[in-house]
């Protein structure tokens, strides 16, 4: 039987390619007739919307948000704020829940343009509430001092954290450990937390872009929680190439710095890049009182996100597509947004023997997979 492959859209960078690349499709040629072939564009945006003294700004419609790609105006599919449900936009107009038809007789999801599929791939119609957290500690030899302090910040945060949200926890020093894989079980990421160890060099960026890989797949809110106390000084990976993934895939990046800015200006602009390029923030604490007021931000930023997705018009660019979120309406300028500045497309990845589509995706291939 002839065989075809997918066709990857490159990234540009090395490194990134040969990660994505590992875990590559391979699909069945089979009767054109009987194949399906779909090209999918689904982009999700976590928006913060603050006023001028930082505080949460709710109760905001889809309607009072614009969103253009390219300078191209686009048309909100699925809307939802902090841990509310998921409402699908119609014509302008909000439908309670997350799989109504657009019109009577159109099968296309909610908000869809003219010419998007009709059926979507499985995890591409709906969208969770809560979020997917994955949170990465530093057990290199840097952590020696003030190891249980971090921990008990670390615990306090996933305590605090909604029901509705699962979370990972993971640690590195030279290499990343998986300890606990997401879960809702608020116990067994807590023991997770307890368990480590202080350990060897720190490969922080090496250990992230692995990190957000790992949450690449999942659709909704989902972000990167990082606990450092020190720079990186056993990566391959520089910090340019996480922030470009995290960018493309819709993960945010939080970073926890136990060193004071002044302390360490190399890692701390490197922090400060990843962190503002994915909608995210750095927090650097020079104490344990310090350390736990940034992980009670980094809980009350991420309850207060708006999640807002969008199907592209068509739009000829396969590069770098440059994103734009205004708020519109009276009064509604005065307020200041947060989110993600762009995206590159991202190859299809195969997961559990289907076709899966990352955000920012573009996939044109035949959607049975084979044996």
């Amino acid at each position: 039987m002839k065989k075809t492959y997918t066709l990857l859209a490159g990234f540009g960078i090395c490194s990134i390619a040969l990660l994505l690349l590992a875990g590559a499709p391979r699909f069945a040629a089979q009767d054109e007739s009987s194949h399906l072939r779909v090209t999918v564009n689904l982009v999700e945006l976590n928006v913060a919307v603050t006023d001028r003294q930082g505080n949460y700004v709710g109760n905001l419609k889809p309607e009072d948000f614009q969103i253009t790609e390219d300078k191209i105006p686009e048309r909100i599919a699925t809307f939802e704020e902090g841990n509310g449900s998921v409402h699908t936009v119609s014509q302008g107009h909000e439908v309670q829940g997350s799989g109504g038809d657009a019109s009577p007789g159109d099968s296309r999801a909610p908000g869809q343009p003219q010419g998007a599929p009709r059926n979507l791939p499985p995890g591409m119609s709906t969208i969770a509430a809560g979020a997917d957290i994955f949170i990465l500690f530093d057990t290199s030899n840097y952590m020696y001092k003030g190891f249980v302090f971090a921990q008990d910040a670390i615990s306090d945060f996933v305590r605090s954290m909604d029901d509705a949200s699962k979370i990972a926890f993971y640690s590195y020093s030279r290499d990343l450990s998986r300890g606990t894989l997401l879960t809702p079980d608020r116990f067994r990421v807590v023991n997770g937390v307890r368990s480590t160890v202080a350990g060897d060099d720190a490969a922080l960026y090496n250990s992230l872009l692995l990190t957000v890989k790992d949450a690449a797949p999942l659709t909704g809110r989902k972000a990167i929680v990082v606990f450092s106390n020190g720079p990186d000084n056993a990566s391959s990976v520089p910090p340019e190439d996480v922030a470009e993934l995290a960018q493309d895939t819709g993960t945010i990046i939080y970073i926890v710095s136990t060193r004071l800015a002044q302390d360490d200006p190399v890692s701390t602009a490197a922090f400060e890049r990843m962190s503002r390029a994915t909608g995210g923030k750095a927090y650097f604490a020079g104490n344990w009182r310090k350390e736990k007021q940034a992980f009670g931000s980094i809980s009350d930023d991420l309850s207060h996100l708006y999640s807002i997705s969008y199907y592209p018009q068509p739009n000829p660019n396969r590069g770098w597509r440059s994103i734009s979120v205004k708020l519109v309406g009276k009064d509604l300028q005065k307020y200041r947004i947060r989110t993600r500045d762009g995206y590159r497309l991202l190859p299809a990845t195969q997961i559990n023997g289907g076709t899966y589509l990352t955000a920012g995706t573009d996939l044109d291939t035949p959607t049975t997979p084979s044996n």
